[in-house]
């Protein structure tokens, strides 16, 4: 017999290691080229066709850069394309929402509370909100390419929060703050994919052909690049939001996601200022400080929880297994004093990860969480604090294992 739910967790823990790992290489280069162009310094002696320079010392050793707003004379033959930074953490991105909340669906993209829908519906909701978010903002861009770009931010913001507030009534806390999240990462991926690569490429293919090439397309992947560096800080917020219940489960959990995106402009306006060294506005960080007291206001608004009516499918399955009253004892002994409603341990004031198990359609319904954590791993109790027995583990691994999670 083989383990397949320990094989999952390892699928799953690769799929986010190589999305952490994209995710920082390209936000890294983003924030990296940012900063450099608003850096940038003319002098006497820049090149033809040059629009500015910036010295550094890293490593050990000196860089010399130009840039170039259309391109040099001659170009060069070795061309660093910065994309496939972007690219991966997309699909890692998408690989992990397809592991974590499609194949788990009835566990974390589904609230019954909130919608009733199949496994089928939730998905293509999911799929089709990611593919409306590019074309609502890539018609916003394009229809207001010429205007204040700050008139168009503010349009995009507005989309966001409505975006934010119809996640939250379609799927649970935890999915639908990711979903928000996946939803704005699908748009700054699809700028890199669709407007800013594809537009360097004419540049290049002008330049080949002895052609002199249009300004616009640097200007409009330029105004697509400084959209994703606002935009990149509320994503990070909101892919980590999953690990906070204050975050995902309560009651305005679609403000405090709305709040994060100007949380995201304050912060980014200040290094961007600071780069293009035009002052030190002090003031942002002022304004970032209130907009995260009143986030940590508003989390403290009650919590969903499981209720015994919402126990239906796989975890009625788990409910009816054998030994499933010997696990409900363990659990509501060893485990509940925390992951209660009113937590009754001191200095616990909320559920851990919102995880409720206090009665047994709360347990059924956490059943691999309890298998993963407490049945074949001692994450939990932390340092088993409430001194469960190895029986009573060998008890659970038995029970989620006669429930068929498991297959042999």
């Amino acid at each position: 017999m083989y383990d397949w739910a320990v094989l999952w967790e390892w699928v799953e823990l690769a799929a986010r290691w190589t999305h952490v790992i994209t995710a920082i290489a390209w936000i890294g280069s983003s924030f990296y080229f940012i900063a450099l162009d608003l850096g940038l310094r003319k002098s006497p002696d820049l090149p033809a066709g040059a629009y500015g320079e910036e010295w550094q010392v890293h490593g050990g050793g000196f860089y010399h850069i130009q840039k170039y707003l259309v391109a040099p004379e001659r170009l060069p033959e070795h061309l660093i394309w910065f994309k496939w930074e972007s690219y991966a953490t997309w699909l890692s991105g998408f690989a992990m929402l397809v592991l974590v909340y499609y194949l788990g669906s009835d566990l974390y993209l589904i609230d019954p509370a909130v919608m009733e829908l199949t496994q089928g519906q939730a998905i293509a909701i999911s799929v089709a909100s990611l593919a409306f978010g590019w074309l609502a903002y890539n018609t916003i861009c394009r229809v207001f390419v010429d205007t204040n770009q700050t008139a168009v931010m503010v349009v995009l913001f507005f989309v966001l929060v409505a975006m934010a507030w119809g996640y939250t009534h379609v799927f649970s806390g935890r999915a639908a703050l990711i979903h928000l999240g996946a939803f704005t990462a699908t748009i700054m991926s699809a700028n890199v994919f669709m407007v800013i690569i594809p537009n360097q490429k004419i540049v290049v293919a002008d330049l080949k052909a002895g052609r002199t090439p249009d300004p616009k397309y640097g200007r409009i992947a330029k105004q697509r690049s400084t959209h994703n560096n606002y935009l990149t800080l509320p994503v990070l917020f909101l892919m980590l939001s999953n690990h906070y219940p204050l975050v995902f489960a309560t009651q305005y959990n679609w403000v405090i996601a709305s709040l994060v995106f100007l949380m995201g402009v304050t912060i980014r306006h200040w290094f961007n200022t600071r780069h293009a060294g035009k002052g030190n506005p002090h003031w942002t960080w002022g304004v970032t400080v209130l907009l995260f007291l009143i986030i940590a206001w508003l989390s403290t608004a009650p919590m969903r929880h499981v209720d015994d009516s919402a126990m239906k499918g796989e975890a009625l399955v788990y409910a009816s297994a054998e030994g499933f009253d010997d696990v409900v004892s363990i659990v509501q002994g060893r485990c509940s004093m925390c992951h209660a409603a009113e937590p009754g341990w001191e200095g616990v004031y909320w559920p851990p990860k919102n995880v409720v198990l206090e009665t047994p359609a709360q347990i059924a319904h956490e059943a691999r969480r309890i298998y993963m954590q407490a049945g074949i791993t001692h994450a939990m109790p932390p340092a088993n604090l409430s001194l469960i027995e190895p029986e009573e583990r060998a008890k659970i691994v038995a029970w989620f294992r006669d429930a068929g999670g498991v297959e042999g």
